[in-house]
């Protein structure tokens, strides 16, 4: 067995797909499938189902998949570290990120980066399925740094730092009967349409929170997965919804009006993680103490 047949093996299971897999390792189509058969003969075991509907992993893929990664992980690790023996920091990191959120410059982060070790390379992901899904790929060793939102506090697996607290304010259209007050408790917003993001998203699990234990109901009538038109769908009278003003800042907020919760503290806690029960390579640890570095004010807390 070759690393590269775990390789080849880990693309298709990534992606379900032996066309996607193909592109992501930059060879064609045939060779994944040859390298996989050629796997499955060695381990006496199919690993995918291969259907009509797609791929999946059968029960020996399913098994296989973290000692793959595994295996993948140590080699790396091992290249690396000879590599720093030579003074030289070498590796590839996958990077999650969230969309239209802008608290760290990461053009600048970057070229920071490839300036110190010209010797790494940062694979962008943006989120596809919020927090929940970069916490998700984090553990599953599909992602070696992410930027997340934690609403109940960072979990023990993960060696995390703080980047950003922001408080969560109401937005409501200019010519909304709530525009202009200062405060309202979140019972008077019952029966009130919002825009917001899908579920897993760090900011509607605030949000969804809040309003549970307020014991209010909550309508959403349009899910938006990219928060920076957030204010445009609300603008335009779909509903009313929660934005930080640091996302205001950087979108505009002409034609909205914002107003604070006054029975609820709403924030939005924003932290870089990486695993602390996996090994990770020192290419993942430079990226991880540049991005303390840039944290603003060090990491204090932004809420206005």
């Amino acid at each position: 067995m070759e690393l590269r047949h775990l390789e080849y093996f880990l693309a298709v299971a990534d992606n379900l797909s032996f066309t996607q897999a193909a592109r992501r390792l930059h060879v064609v189509q045939s060779g994944v499938s040859a390298t996989i058969k050629a796997l499955e003969r060695e381990l006496g075991a199919e690993l995918f189902f291969r259907g009509p509907a797609g791929v999946t992993l059968t029960a020996a893929g399913q098994e296989l998949a973290p000692h793959a990664r595994a295996a993948i992980d140590a080699a790396r690790s091992a290249k690396d570290a000879v590599a720093a023996t030579r003074g030289a920091i070498r590796g590839t990191v996958t990077l999650g990120t969230m969309t239209s959120i802008n608290v760290i410059d990461l053009p600048t982060l970057l070229a920071d980066l490839y300036a110190r070790h010209p010797g790494v390379l940062v694979q962008l992901r943006s989120a596809r399925a919020g927090s929940a899904g970069l916490l998700q790929q984090l553990r599953d060793g599909d992602l070696d740094v992410a930027f997340v939102v934690f609403p109940d506090g960072p979990p023990v697996d993960l060696h995390t730092r703080l980047v950003a607290v922001f408080q969560l304010l109401l937005v409501v259209p200019a010519g909304h009967p709530l525009a202009g007050r200062e405060s309202v408790p979140l019972a008077e917003l019952a029966g009130m349409s919002f825009v917001d993001g899908p579920p897993g998203y760090g900011n509607r699990t605030v949000v969804d929170q809040a309003f549970a234990g307020a014991g209010v109901p909550r309508t959403i009538a349009l899910e938006v997965a990219d928060i920076g038109t957030t204010a445009t769908h609300i603008r335009n009278g779909i509903g009313i919804g929660f934005l930080s003003r640091f996302i205001l800042d950087e979108i505009g907020d002409s034609g909205l009006a914002t107003i604070r919760i006054s029975d609820y503290d709403l924030r939005w806690c924003l932290y870089v993680a990486m695993s602390a029960v996996r090994p990770t390579n020192a290419a993942t640890r430079a990226l991880f103490s540049l991005i303390e570095e840039m944290i603003p004010n060090r990491g204090a807390s932004s809420v206005r």
